[in-house]
């Protein structure tokens, strides 16, 4: 695998750098923040869990029922498997998401493996389990392996992001923001993290909610 893969604020800091010059609009966001976070996360089993605990929630609820699940020993593949629905209920996840719960638990994913594959390989690996579907796996492609070149067109916010940034007259659908993104190869990573930290700028600039 000949991937660029992200390891440190350097890595994300070259990627910036080479954006801001393909790409004006870029360079000129980046002069209205500080440095881009790296954003990198450990990979496995409880990274996979915890993107599935924080699906369609605020982040304070994802934080309270991780909380919840850690002090129940519950982030590991085996505990979770062998929890009750009731166990798994009391720390506050879902009927839905205790049924994703158990197909993470029983889906035999070889994590180390896919630190080696290709990135499209990953992606399959993980949308064929059940709760998983592509938003989680490219933010797990980008934040849990470091894949340098992976865009997660379905997100909200870097949707409103770049029509404001762009100034487009709506927010790109997902098909036409993954065209759009092409041509920020391969730091597609990195104009991601560019566009997540500019709608925290714009959105305190014009009250979006």
């Amino acid at each position: 695998m000949n991937e660029r893969i992200i390891t440190s604020d350097a890595c994300v800091a070259e990627g910036a750098a080479a954006l801001a010059q393909m790409e004006p609009r870029f360079a000129w966001a980046l002069d209205q923040m500080g440095p881009l976070p790296l954003r990198l996360r450990g990979d496995g089993f409880p990274a996979l869990l915890s993107a599935i605990v924080g699906q369609q929630i605020s982040t304070s609820a994802a934080a309270a029922i991780w909380s919840w699940l850690e002090t129940a020993k519950l982030t590991g593949p085996r505990k979770a498997k062998w929890a009750s629905d009731d166990d798994l209920r009391a720390c506050g996840l879902s009927t839905p998401k205790i049924r994703y719960v158990r197909a993470l638990s029983d889906a035999k994913i070889n994590y180390k493996a896919l630190r080696d594959m290709p990135t499209e390989d990953v992606l399959k690996t993980l949308v064929a389990v059940p709760g998983i579907g592509p938003w989680t796996a490219e933010i797990y492609v980008m934040f849990s392996l470091g894949r340098a070149d992976v865009f997660p067109p379905g997100d909200l916010a870097l949707q409103e992001a770049a029509r404001i940034l762009f100034d487009l007259p709506e927010r790109p659908k997902e098909r036409a923001f993954r065209e759009m993104s092409l041509a920020w190869a391969p730091w597609r990573s990195v104009a991601a993290r560019i566009l997540w930290a500019y709608y925290r700028v714009a959105k305190d600039r014009e009250g979006i909610r």
